[in-house]
């Protein structure tokens, strides 16, 4: 790495190795930062710390360019950089609030090191308003003697997928960028030149990127409000298909016509088992304590929420109507992380419905083509075929649709099967295909198909 200086990533988990990975492809020089010494060791050696397509072929060439590099020395990281975007994670905390331990160690951090003028970012989904708390708790570290000047505070948001994070860096539909200081906006842009024109191998100058320039409370809240309004799509769909199924009607049919609708749009209209992952659960509850904090009840929020725990139990509930008593009931899982394309479990729906089944008795194998074991459900035994997660079940539910599952052969299945209920989560599988190996098929907002 040269002597000018670039750019530091706080924080090396999803968003922080995505962005430091991507940015040093496109040509800048980034140091990222990682207190963790295990994970510190991995960044270096090329290896990432989960599974993410397209990501460590990208840190890998990162790295041996030379124009990545990792630490723990925030001192080196300062330094070497003007621009710090701030990754850390924001887990949730208590009464809906995330939890910002994390963020403040590292804005204390930071502030001890500073001594030039340096843009800090923040790219963790962070409270509206905590722009103005992070000023304050670096300032309150700067070294006796520094202007405060040297900071300004940028609210950046990253609006990633996990399982195509890479592919949303690098060609996303709109990049935002809030403060109160003209100067830093403009540099952050800068920082995103290639991306906004598409000017990279793989670009597609034909779908550039909105530049939204906003102000920093008004960015941190674009962030909240699009994972809510994700949010609130899912849980809509997925009360539509209980309704459905009461009245005869196919939520997936329903779900392709209102989708047609090009003020509605088909994305997020698939109904299931609900959504999981680190965000949206963790972003509307902290959306919501806000409204609350206020005086505004957020109802809409409220039963986004309800409906999406509400429909985890659905998949009990219609074992149980199969294969009453579930006590003894041999059942397999297909899908352990929250959706294809990554190994991440947290929240995944499959932890409340294994937990639900093993304590009414039920007897679980599960398959995940990138998790071997489930953490919060120590005792579930975890394969890797999923053929031996299905055979001698009296049913198996499809919880997360990877291809691996989609492209499984349903008569061999139905050969292996001590029962023959298909329970289909996400309405991934063909019905008539199930239901021509012999089996019984049930999806979410349909009637079971014999």
């Amino acid at each position: 790495m040269g002597n000018e200086r670039g750019i530091a990533v706080i924080g090396s988990g999803y968003v922080g190795t995505v962005m430091a990975a991507c940015l040093a492809d496109l040509g800048h020089e980034v140091i990222g930062v990682e207190i963790d010494p295990a994970k510190l060791a991995s960044l270096n050696s090329g290896v990432a710390p989960f599974f993410e397509a397209g990501l460590e072929e990208r840190l890998a060439a990162g790295i041996e360019s030379g124009r990545l590099v990792f630490t723990d020395d925030y001192q080196s990281a300062m330094d070497r950089s003007e621009i710090v975007f701030l990754c850390v994670d924001t887990p949730p905390g208590t009464n809906g609030h995330p939890d910002m331990s994390s963020v403040a160690g590292a804005a204390r951090s930071i502030g001890a090191a500073l001594h030039e003028p340096h843009i800090i970012v923040t790219k963790s989904t962070v409270p509206v308003g905590s722009g103005n708390w992070l000023e304050a708790t670096i300032e309150a570290e700067l070294p006796l003697g520094v202007d405060r000047d040297v900071l300004c505070v940028v609210s950046n948001p990253e609006f990633l997928r996990e399982g195509s994070a890479v592919s949303d860096f690098l060609h996303p539909e709109r990049i935002v960028v809030g403060g109160d200081c003209e100067d830093a906006i403009e540099k952050v842009a800068h920082v995103y030149d290639r991306v906004l024109s598409q000017d990279f191998d793989g670009g597609d100058p034909m779908a550039k990127p909105v530049l939204v320039k906003t102000g920093r409370a008004t960015a941190e809240t674009i962030k909240y409000a699009a994972n809510a309004f994700l949010a609130t799509k899912i849980s809509f769909i997925n009360e539509i298909a209980n309704i459905c199924e009461w009245i005869d009607a196919d939520v997936a049919e329903v779900a392709r016509a209102v989708g047609l609708d090009s003020r509605i749009g088909p994305k997020f209209l698939s109904a299931g088992v609900g959504w999981g992952g680190s965000c949206f659960g963790k972003d509307t509850a902290a959306l919501a304590s806000m409204a609350r904090e206020q005086g505004i009840e957020p109802l809409i929020l409220d039963a986004v929420r309800r409906v999406n725990t509400n429909q985890r139990h659905v998949v009990v509930r219609k074992l149980q109507d199969h294969l009453r008593p579930l006590r003894g009931a041999r059942i397999g899982l297909l899908g352990l992380a929250f959706k294809p394309g990554t190994d991440d479990t947290r929240d995944a729906p499959v932890i409340t419905i294994a937990r639900s089944l093993m304590e009414k008795g039920a007897i679980l194998r599960a398959s995940d083509p990138l998790v071997n074991s489930l953490p919060e459900v120590p005792d579930l035994r975890v394969f890797a075929d999923p053929y031996d997660a299905v055979c001698d079940s009296d049913a198996f539910v499809l919880l997360t649709e990877w291809p691996e599952f989609l492209e499984m052969d349903f008569d061999k299945i139905a050969d292996c099967m001590r029962g023959k209920v298909v329970i289909d989560a996400r309405n991934a599988f063909d019905p008539e295909a199930v239901i021509g190996a012999g089996l019984v098929y049930e999806g979410i907002g349909r009637h079971a198909r014999h």
